[in-house]
């Protein structure tokens, strides 16, 4: 949104008081190999820095500011791992993308540091890692891409269990046999609707997009369009008068 930069607290703050949110957000290390929280390799996109995040120590990202989509600087800072999972305790859950290069363990280890074991989920992109995480953090749950019964099966096979898994089954919506599949097996789904699912809700508001798209099986919406995403759940809930004990209703 205008004045809140990607990867900020006071960004994740924000999308607090628009409904119960699981945040995503991205890892990557500094030169002195600090674990921060941003997306591009390069800082000229979404900050006052220039050239590669990796070429910068830790003391230097901390005197840069943040830039919202539109490019304009803010007052915020580039935050660090600890102080995200910190703020988020007892908040929101948090799905934890990671840059190539940065050690899932390392990830593991700031989640244990912090205590943050019960509202983390680690991101994977295919079946080794995904694995690797569970051998590294067998309680932790993973994000796992699951496009088809095949892919569990994979992820079964290497050692991960149904109950640490929450599926993302794309950025288009699966046939609805997949959402029967996986639920049948206790599992949740994510569905990726930045892009074009995005898109098409912003342009046919009348038409409920993300309402239906609950509807057809998604448990997880992963949206850039947090108000009228929320809005269309806020309607959802009201309709089916779904009642859960950790969210606070007005």
């Amino acid at each position: 949104m205008p004045g809140f930069p990607e990867n900020a607290i006071e960004t994740f703050e924000n999308a607090t008081t628009y409904q119960p949110v699981i945040i995503e957000f991205d890892v990557a290390l500094s030169k002195d190999s600090a674990l921060v929280i941003m997306h591009d390799d390069r800082l000229d996109r979404t900050s006052n820095g220039k050239g590669l995040i990796g070429d910068q120590t830790y003391a230097e990202l901390k005197k840069l500011k943040l830039k919202d989509d539109e490019g304009t600087l803010t007052d915020f800072k580039i935050p660090t791992l600890e102080e995200v999972l910190r703020w988020g305790k007892n908040k929101v859950l948090f799905t934890i993308d990671i840059k190539r290069g940065v050690p899932y363990k390392k990830i593991i280890a700031a989640v244990r540091k912090t205590k943050s074991e019960t509202n983390s989920i680690i991101i994977t992109y295919n079946a080794n890692q995904a694995a690797e995480v569970h051998q590294l953090a067998p309680d932790l749950m993973i994000s796992a891409t699951v496009k088809s019964p095949e892919d569990l099966e994979r992820l079964n096979k290497m050692g991960v269990p149904n109950d640490k898994i929450i599926a993302f089954v794309g950025i288009s919506e699966p046939d609805q046999s997949l959402y029967q599949y996986l639920h049948a097996k206790g599992i949740n789904t994510i569905l990726g609707t930045m892009g074009n699912l995005d898109k098409s809700a912003k342009a046919n508001k009348g038409k409920k997009v993300f309402y239906h798209l609950i509807a057809n099986g998604a448990d997880v919406l992963s949206t850039d369009e947090l108000a009228l995403a929320g809005e269309q759940l806020d309607a959802y809930r009201e309709e089916k008068n779904l009642r859960f004990p950790n969210v606070k209703y007005q």
